[in-house]
């Protein structure tokens, strides 16, 4: 018997900007409930964590439930080493390639309107059940005509208009805090943002950007991006060569030796900094699901859509800026923040200690070796910098496309504290200088 459409219709990402933000509503009351139990208990002394596991699994049931911007938010939470206990992070480390699957029938549909046919005709093997599911589209496995294995990526119908009613109502709010205080201006880095992911549900073009990545690590031997299969690509299915191995965050509780993590960070470095330096792109959704140890030893990168490209005169800077770090030479710190794009309404003199104390946390792995992620405090001591200098820091306005940089960047250094590997991070930091 056919499925009734309304049925298939509840399985898909819930529509409409209201019944979303209603949505989203219940689940801040409920987190909201959840954090004031911890500061009662604070109060008397306890230690709580800050959210408790039953509202990490409500979080995500309903983040998996709604996708889009929702469930890319869960991502980038379920990566903070620093404030979510190991067991509540695992929890909502679910959503970085797992969530509720659409319908085999909605699948069939989306690829006959894609591609023209059934999976049947497209591919020798198409298996139905998920290999992951994320915020804008599901993957498949299959295997082609010629014998070669890939992934096949659906977007989830529906969802390019509801990623933009998901972001219509965060910029109500970002709004909303501009017009209370003109200091706490986030309108143009919000556009940046809505602006990117907007175009993440267009796969045709993040075919391209896969094999600009592709060209641009070409001379990293140990890093594999996947091949797009063209002929199976469009605007809302994208095929890719299939890698085998173990994304990051399954990897990394396999328990791996110290020379193992070692050399996956290591990777890691070279995967996000050196396609950065050498052709302006960057790597800008860099959660656990996106990266995978394969079982030849290199690391596969997944998930293009995010890829950024940069403007020249930004790569410039930050590579002169970088290449001063590693060197430990001292470096004309507001002359390279406005090169880079920085404003600031703050005399030289008050501005200059704050970016330069910026730069000395993040640069901690390029001065001292050997280094050790395990107990990096480099991500909380910077949010305690900014909140203790906040006022200040208001004044100083990173450009917009440096928002895409900071998301990188900060992925990083969580991804690299999740590895946590020790060892000569200043040589790493010097290879990658070498290739500039």
């Amino acid at each position: 018997m056919a499925s009734d459409p309304s049925d298939l219709d509840d399985k898909l990402p819930l529509q409409g900007r209201f019944n979303r933000f209603r949505k989203l509503a219940g689940l801040s009351a409920q987190i909201s409930a959840d954090v004031l139990k911890s500061g009662a208990k604070r109060l008397v002394g306890q230690e709580p964590e800050l959210l408790s596991k039953a509202a990490a699994e409500k979080l995500v049931s309903t983040l998996g439930e709604l996708k889009g911007a929702a469930m890319k938010f869960g991502q980038v939470v379920s990566m903070d080493t620093e404030f979510l206990s190991p067991e509540v992070r695992q929890v909502i480390a679910r959503l970085q390639n797992e969530a509720p699957s659409m319908p085999q029938e909605v699948v069939v549909r989306v690829l006959r309107e894609e591609l023209g046919d059934t999976p049947e005709a497209l591919f020798r093997e198409f298996d139905p059940k998920p290999l992951a599911a994320a915020s804008l589209g599901q993957v498949h496995r299959a295997v082609l005509h010629d014998g070669r294995e890939v992934a096949v990526k659906v977007q989830y119908p529906g969802i390019a208009e509801t990623l933009s009613g998901d972001m219509d109502n965060l910029g109500l709010v970002v709004k909303t805090v501009s017009k209370a205080s003109r200091l706490a201006d986030g309108t143009a880095y919000f556009q940046e943002l809505r602006e990117e992911m907007l175009l993440e549900t267009d796969y045709l073009r993040e075919a391209a950007l896969c094999s600009d990545f592709a060209r641009a690590t070409a001379a990293l031997p140990d890093l594999r991006v996947p091949e797009v299969i063209a002929e199976r690509t469009s605007r809302r299915v994208l095929t890719l060569e299939l890698l085998q191995g173990r994304t990051l965050k399954d990897w990394v509780v396999s328990e791996p030796s110290a020379e193992e993590r070692f050399r996956v960070a290591r990777q890691l470095i070279f995967a996000i900094y050196a396609p950065f330096f050498t052709h302006g792109q960057m790597h800008a959704d860099p959660h656990p699901g996106n990266f995978m140890v394969l079982e030849d030893g290199r690391l596969g990168v997944l998930d293009f859509g995010s890829i950024k490209r940069f403007s020249p005169r930004f790569v410039d800077a930050n590579r002169r800026m970088f290449l001063h770090a590693v060197r430990l030479e001292s470096m004309d710190v507001m002359g390279l923040s406005r090169e880079v794009g920085f404003t600031s309404e703050l005399p030289d003199e008050e501005a200059t200690p704050l970016i330069q104390e910026v730069l000395h946390i993040a640069g901690r792995p390029m001065r001292s070796s050997p280094y050790d992620y395990a107990s990096c405090s480099i991500t909380r001591d910077m949010k305690l910098h900014f909140a203790r200098n906040a006022p200040r820091f208001l004044k100083i306005r990173p450009p917009a496309e440096a928002v895409m940089f900071f998301r990188s960047t900060g992925g990083l250094a969580q991804n690299l504290r999740l590895i946590a590997a020790q060892g000569d991070f200043r040589g790493v930091f010097q290879e990658v200088a070498s290739l500039l």
